[in-house]
């Protein structure tokens, strides 16, 4: 389920930057009124406005529903049991601690008074 969201949480985001880029900014209709030659697109001068600002809306929509469901999993995600290299807080404290040392063997035991 988690890998089903993370794609299309990756092809919603893509569409939408495209939606997001083909759009014109506010100040292009007036640019299109006075010959611009913009008016003569596949939507017709007004009819992709409505098209790509609610296709936008729509996309952004899911996108954040996405956002907040991967997040949702993520905060549950820290009960599993964690492996070995996950959690190294025990190995870093054994770092910190001042090591033993060894004991010292006593050489002269071995040879006779």
């Amino acid at each position: 389920m988690y890998q089903a969201l993370l794609i299309i949480y990756l092809l919603v985001s893509i569409a939408l930057i495209g939606f997001i880029l083909v759009q014109q900014g506010k100040g292009a209709d007036a640019g299109a009124s006075f010959g611009g030659g913009a008016s003569g697109t596949v939507f017709g001068s007004a009819g992709s406005a409505n098209f790509l600002s609610r296709t936008t809306a729509l996309l952004a929509t899911i996108f954040f529903l996405i956002s907040i469901a991967l997040g949702n999993m993520n905060s549950h995600k820290n009960n599993v049991k964690q492996g070995a290299f996950e959690d190294l807080s025990q190995a870093a404290e054994q770092l910190q601690q001042p090591a033993k040392p060894a004991p010292v063997e006593n050489k002269n035991a071995d040879i006779p008074q």
